[in-house]
């Protein structure tokens, strides 16, 4: 059974989560790759939505960006949920859609994603060292 302090600690990085969320998602709308690749931590994981390659480091991240937000992609949180993996590390996972824009029409492809976030020691400020997105079956 979950105690109050518990359920202040979840609601709290519910909270973060969000801000994080909407953190990445400002910075796709600037379509600047390093704005976005700056967001993940240098020893990062990542298995992008649009690729079928499995990519690490920040580098990877920006390069993969560069191809991505030529799509104006504008990405929305259908539904998550937040799990604390200790005091400075949480997994937010769960369904987003994203809206793309590219040669005058616009599609959504609706995928389902898992970030981990871990907050730095030495400025404390979150990055994703954790990111995977597919597709979701239809």
């Amino acid at each position: 059974m979950e105690t109050n302090q518990e359920r202040r600690e979840k609601t709290d990085m519910e909270k973060i989560a969000g801000e994080n969320f909407a953190l990445w998602a400002k910075a796709l709308l600037t379509k600047d790759p390093a704005k976005v690749a700056k967001l993940y931590a240098g020893d990062n994981t990542f298995l992008p939505t649009m690729s079928p390659d499995f990519k690490q480091g920040m580098p990877e991240a920006e390069n993969y960006f560069k191809h991505f937000l030529q799509k104006n992609p504008e990405g929305r949180i259908v539904q998550g949920v937040v799990q604390l993996l200790g005091e400075n590390t949480y997994l937010h996972s769960g369904m987003y859609d994203f809206k793309l824009n590219e040669n005058g029409s616009s599609s959504v492809v609706q995928a389902r994603f898992s970030f981990v976030w871990r907050r730095d020691p030495d400025n404390g400020k979150w990055k994703i060292i954790h990111h995977h997105s597919s597709v979701r079956p239809q």
